[in-house]
């Protein structure tokens, strides 16, 4: 029998409690060594077989953890992660993988010539309603897809100055908070875009950092379509999560995965009904006909979260390929680049991966 990955995560708060140290725990073949936690326990109470540790260094003393997960503010993920591969460690970076491309690179050649696992935590991938539409659009029903719009929209009309996200700091805003999940889910589908025009913006009062945005990505290639990625923090009613419009149909699906509530709400992955939705909130899809459209709900697929850390198990024992590629993770964190850009300056730009490492 195979001894399970012994994993040290760096961080306990939401990224840690929820997205991390929660998902690890439930996935076989992986062991929560450590946790760092520079100030107070909560991470030993709520688990007590793993050893706590106040800083990097104390975690990467163990010899025999293999493993870190970096899941601390943006901001320090650089430097962290770099500072593990170094001491050669294989290494899962919460998003935004990096704030600069350049940093990214660099990361990708370090763990490339020690031969290290390197990956971003692109856990959304695993969302239900992502997986349902990948197999719908894989399906045809749709005919040949025109447009694509995904939506991340939450209300939180009161800027918290308080948090580092919304303080000013780098790496705060919603660019950087939702835009590595809908690139990322964009490029998964449909590879990489001509242009990209972005609007990236403030809308609420008081804020000092980015809460909305709204980035266009166009395909020339055949079939010539557009891709609408949109998020914003002052959506009373928010938006669909996905609309796909095709020659044949068109798809709509409203409301967001349910895992990362469920979390929240102390629900583990092994309880009934984890990562499902009920049937009010699926899908619905209309094929066009005569003499109207016909119109049908999709069941959405469950999620499931431990799927990345599943993958990551297998890549590092030889089992599969790792499906979070770090080139890819690249490209997301060179598209928001080139967001910025193109809102700044207010015009289309070209997209090119030509300096992908």
């Amino acid at each position: 029998m195979t001894e399970p990955i012994r994993v040290g995560v760096v961080g306990f708060g939401l990224a840690g409690r929820i997205f991390h140290t929660a998902v690890i725990q439930a996935t076989p073949g992986l062991e929560l060594a450590a946790v760092v936690q520079r100030s107070g326990d909560d991470a030993k109470k709520e688990y007590p077989e793993a050893r706590l540790a106040r800083s990097v260094e104390e975690l990467l003393s163990d010899p025999g953890i293999q493993l870190v997960v970096i899941a601390t503010p943006s901001y320090s993920h650089f430097e962290l992660a770099r500072q593990c591969l170094r001491e050669q460690r294989h290494v899962v970076v919460d998003k935004p993988f990096t704030l600069k491309a350049d940093e990214a690179a660099e990361l990708i050649l370090l763990a490339r010539e020690r031969k290290l696992l390197l990956t971003a935590y692109q856990n959304r991938r695993w969302d239900g309603d992502f997986k349902t539409v990948r197999q719908l659009i894989a399906g045809g029903d749709l005919g040949r897809l025109v447009t694509f719009e995904s939506h991340f929209d939450r209300f939180r009309p009161a800027p918290r100055r308080d948090a580092w996200k919304e303080s000013g700091g780098p790496g705060g805003g919603t660019l950087f908070d939702l835009g590595p999940h809908l690139i990322d889910q964009a490029l998964t589908l449909f590879g990489a875009p001509a242009t990209i025009t972005a609007s990236v913006r403030i809308e609420r009062e008081n804020a000092v950092v980015d809460d909305a945005f709204e980035l266009i990505l166009e395909y020339e290639h055949p079939p010539r379509f557009t891709v609408s990625l949109r998020a914003t923090l002052t959506a009373c009613a928010p938006g669909p999560r996905f609309v796909l419009h095709g020659t044949g149909g068109s798809f709509f699906k409203w409301g967001l995965d349910p895992q990362e509530d469920q979390l929240k709400a102390g629900m583990r992955f092994d309880a009934p009904g984890f990562g499902e939705e009920p049937e009010a909130a699926w899908g619905e899809l209309k094929i066009c006909g005569d003499p109207g459209p016909a119109s049908r709900r999709v069941k959405t697929e469950p999620g499931d979260y431990r799927g990345l850390y599943a993958n990551v198990r297998d890549a590092l024992l030889g089992k599969a390929e790792l499906e979070v590629k770090p080139e890819q993770v690249w490209r997301t964190t060179h598209l928001i680049e080139l967001a910025r850009e193109s809102s700044g300056q207010g015009r289309r730009i070209k997209v090119d991966f030509t300096a992908q490492p």
